[in-house]
């Protein structure tokens, strides 16, 4: 087993869409086998990934989110996708709070790994520590099969993210991917996307250029000379 208190992300920067995600190396807490485990985002090559931070245990959010992701996790595993948690708390903390009865403010058991970062070295590195209480803001991201951030959702700490809404994105990022096509606003899996025609993509850029440029007569006018 290796160091509980041991993490660290080893590329940190400013985040962009379509660009590689923040790699981090850190130990989970995986309560179906109760154990603490190894995980880093080079475990989930090939593999769509959700991972989403949390503020803190013990709270009165938080353990919504984490279980209703949890219940959906074998769905979310059908469409190659898998799910992390992550916050500043400790794997000891997160092992107390799964075997804590939920009528006593527990976790209860969960199905997915709840990774620590207990440096703030992941959180930072995805842009959400909160400096001033040393936890993460509620947040979601969106890695794709091939390590590039697709979706960053980041939320006040009072209001949880959606766990269908998480679903349909993955999905239609996976769409976009097979299809080639675009999604329009409300796509639901089973619609069709809208096909791209790279031709007309590339006049509609042309005729905007042609606006832009000035005509010959302004070009002349510009090099007169003022009026006495």
């Amino acid at each position: 087993m290796s160091n509980p208190k041991g993490c660290s992300a080893v590329h940190q920067g400013g985040l962009e869409i379509g660009k590689p995600a923040p790699y981090f190396s850190a130990t989970a807490y995986y309560d179906p086998d109760e154990q603490f485990i190894d995980v880093s985002l080079d475990d989930y090559k090939g593999k769509y990934l959700i991972l989403f931070f949390y503020p803190m245990d013990f709270t009165f959010v938080c353990p919504t989110e984490i279980r209703a992701f949890s219940e959906k996790v074998a769905d979310f595993k059908k469409v190659n996708c898998e799910i992390i948690a992550c916050s500043t708390d400790s794997v000891y903390s997160y092992k107390a709070w799964a075997k804590t009865p939920r009528n006593k403010q527990g976790l209860g058991p969960v199905n997915i790994p709840l990774m620590s970062d207990q440096t703030m070295v992941i959180s930072k590195a995805y842009g959400v520590h909160k400096d001033d209480q040393g936890v993460a803001n509620r947040s979601l991201f969106i890695i794709d099969n091939l390590g590039n951030l697709r979706q960053v959702i980041i939320n006040h700490v009072a209001v949880s993210c959606s766990v269908n809404e998480a679903m349909r994105l993955v999905q239609a990022y996976q769409h976009v991917d097979k299809n080639g096509e675009v999604c329009p606003v409300n796509w639901k899996p089973g619609q069709p996307g809208i096909k791209v025609d790279p031709n007309q993509h590339k006049s509609r850029n042309l005729k905007r250029k042609k606006r832009d440029t000035p005509d010959d007569a302004s070009k002349e006018g510009s090099g007169d000379k003022p009026m006495d």
